[in-house]
């Protein structure tokens, strides 16, 4: 319950995120991979007991005000999973015969089985939320006038980019947008493709594509890519799975033709091509000079980008779009030129992921109660944070404060030749409890703050002598690029700040470098007369109502 306060959807993100907190994770400062925060969600998720009883049940208190949801992807969803239980009656309209939008059409069931899918999607419709499946919005118009309060666009980037060069025309019945051809097979529209694929596009997309393609037939999969592989656009760990599953990745290769034979495909042509960087790190790709080389293949998915449409958005609804075809939103509030209308996801910003179209879900759902009850936007809640001491005796703590030197562990995956001949067989497995508690202990406790009281402290250094990695220093202030180089440790990492304290009677300063600390305790613990505390660090996401 905790991950789905914020998250909304723990089931799915914790097999799918593209984990932009893990990069943060202090663990990945002192070795390669950082705690596997993405796949420990997924364990909570999976090892879960019944919830159902602690989601918010209806019937939910009417406050008389009426809310559209225009599509229903992972932004509409949580916009309504916010609204609902504040008692406003929600209509959710897709064009699809049940909700999930990109998460239901664009990710395959090989990693995300529609069954995780589905529990977690109705969840939120369970709350009394009035579904409009199988109706295509054609114009914003006839939506506000039906007088709704508030209207949400979350209508994703549905739209993949071509790539129009010679022979597309020609070629056209051999050659598929990504997009559109994982929604075709999602749908059980498309269940076969030719022995030899090409795959255009570096990014996640085009690692959905070219493995759906080996379980549909492909033999001979190929990833073509303009830019080096190491500047690929997809997750690291997709590209690692593609390549395990006997998929080529081709980079520096620039598509110059498709080839036709007797008007049928044969293949493409590609020039080679090199990065060159300019002194500000501008890139530019430049041809080697060699022979172009020719790639056959009997189909090709191109997957080289997503792009937003608004056809049925009309002029007189008062929304306005900017010179990219984008509408012109609040980045804090979501909230259009017509004041009425709200957008978020890939629809607000342009394509990003699953875990930010939540996030901006929970903002426009804030953004559409203020503006329900005629307040300002601007005036927003503040999310709720709090310390609590986690001291039960002079050496006992409430956290486990230990610290495992295990490197990551790796989520075991199905057989490959059993994964490939059924595209609907879940290829990571997830870790099992026992597995998942060692990674956990991997976790430097970034939760648990030392919290130093200036007052009680007596100068004894105690905790200095302690300190495992030298993190502690007390000594005269200075300004911080002086103050670094003084510490009992050289604070060499400037994107982490220090903590200083006030001077104390010794005109020194406690000199704390973040960047090393593990949170152990040990300093609390030795301190003698408890000028240092260990206190956990609660963050909980502002939602509306709130």
């Amino acid at each position: 319950m905790v991950n789905w306060e914020s998250n909304v959807f723990p089931g799915v993100l914790g097999r799918t995120c593209d984990r932009p907190c893990e990069p943060a994770c202090r663990r990945g400062r002192i070795e390669e991979e950082p705690v596997a925060i993405c796949r420990l969600k997924r364990v909570a998720a999976d090892h879960k007991d019944d919830v159902k009883s602690l989601m918010p049940q209806v019937p939910f208190k009417q406050n008389g005000k009426r809310i559209a949801l225009i599509g229903g992807g992972p932004a509409s969803l949580t916009v309504a999973r916010d609204l609902a239980p504040l008692g406003y009656e929600i209509h959710l309209y897709d064009e699809n015969d049940a909700g999930g939008g990109m998460m239901r059409s664009q990710i395959p069931a090989f990693r995300l089985p529609i069954e995780v899918l589905d529990e977690e999607v109705d969840y939120i419709l369970d709350m009394g939320i009035h579904t409009h499946f199988k109706t295509y919005v054609s114009s914003l118009q006839a939506i506000l006038d039906k007088e709704y309060d508030a209207v949400f666009v979350g209508t994703g980037a549905p739209r993949g980019r071509d790539l129009v060069i010679p022979g597309r025309r020609e070629a056209a019945e051999n050659i598929h947008i990504g997009v559109d051809w994982l929604s075709s097979v999602a749908f059980e529209h498309t269940h076969k493709i030719g022995k030899k694929v090409i795959v255009l596009g570096g990014g996640n997309t085009a690692m959905d594509c070219c493995r759906t393609a080996r379980r549909l037939g492909g033999q001979e999969v190929k990833v073509v890519v303009r830019s080096p592989y190491s500047e690929m656009k997809a997750s690291p760990w997709e590209k690692k799975d593609a390549l395990h599953e006997d998929i080529q990745i081709l980079d520096n290769h620039v598509p110059k033709i498709f080839v036709l034979e007797n008007g049928k495909l044969k293949g493409m042509n590609f020039e080679k091509v090199h990065a060159v960087y300019d002194a500000d790190g501008k890139r530019s790709l430049v041809p080697t000079g060699e022979p172009e080389i020719f790639i056959e293949a009997d189909d090709v998915l191109v997957a080289v980008g997503l792009e937003n449409t608004f056809p049925w958005v009309e002029k007189e609804t008062g929304v306005v779009f900017d010179k990219w075809g984008m509408p012109e939103v609040d980045p804090v509030t979501f909230q259009s030129t017509n004041k009425k209308v709200f957008f978020g996801g890939d629809a607000a910003l342009g394509p990003k992921n699953v875990i930010t179209a939540v996030a901006h879900g929970h903002q426009a759902a804030i953004s559409i109660d203020l503006y329900c009850n005629s307040k300002a936007l601007t005036e927003r809640p503040a999310p709720f944070t709090n310390l609590v001491s986690q001291k039960m005796g002079i050496h006992e703590w409430s956290y486990d404060n230990e610290i495992e030197n295990d490197l990551r562990y790796a989520v075991p995956h199905a057989a490959k030749k059993d994964t490939l001949s059924d595209r609907k067989m879940e290829v990571e497995l997830g870790f099992d409890l026992q597995t998942a508690l060692k990674e956990a202990q991997r976790c430097l406790n970034c939760d648990v703050q030392t919290v130093f009281e200036k007052d009680k402290c007596i100068e004894c250094d105690a905790c200095v002598f302690i300190c495992p990695t030298s993190c502690i220093t007390f000594t005269l202030n200075g300004e911080e690029e002086d103050l670094r180089t003084r510490l009992r440790a050289p604070a060499l990492n400037i994107t982490q700040d220090l903590y200083v304290s006030d001077a104390l009677p010794t005109k020194r300063v406690m000199v704390k470098d973040e960047d090393v600390c593990l949170h152990c305790g040990l300093c609390a613990e030795r301190c003698p007369t408890s000028a240092w505390d260990m206190q956990q660090f609660l963050y909980k996401v502002t939602k509306a109502g709130e």
